[in-house]
């Protein structure tokens, strides 16, 4: 079996700037806006890094999202659904970076799966 680390996290953000400024001054966290993505990457010592994504339909004000790495993401999302998840975005694009798709688990959690490019 492949190894599944944790990647990256993302929260839900209201306003990108104002929380990137609220963690790097809590945590000392470094970001990199994005604004034509209306989005901000984040760097965090000793674990992983992450993202501020904005509040939308599929990631309400509160959400959490983990991404787990997979090196084979079609045949992860078809696992998840063989052990009893669902497919909650296919497997999209994300240019430049890789693969990722969404699942539920058998509790209801959304996870993101993420397949990097070859680097």
């Amino acid at each position: 079996m492949s190894n599944h680390p944790i990647i990256h996290i993302e929260f839900s953000s209201r306003n990108r700037e104002v929380d990137a400024e609220f963690f790097s001054k809590l945590f000392g966290w470094s970001f990199n806006q994005i604004p034509e993505m209306d989005y901000a990457t984040f760097d965090a010592e000793g674990g992983p890094g992450g993202g501020l994504n904005p509040i939308q339909a599929e990631q309400p004000a509160g959400t959490t999202m983990v991404y787990v790495h997979t090196d084979k993401i079609d045949e992860t999302l078809a696992k998840a659904v063989e052990l009893g998840g669902t497919i909650v975005r296919p497997k999209s694009e994300i240019p430049s970076v890789g693969w990722y798709g969404f699942i539920s688990d058998l509790s209801g959690n959304t996870i993101a799966l993420l397949q990097p490019f070859e680097e």
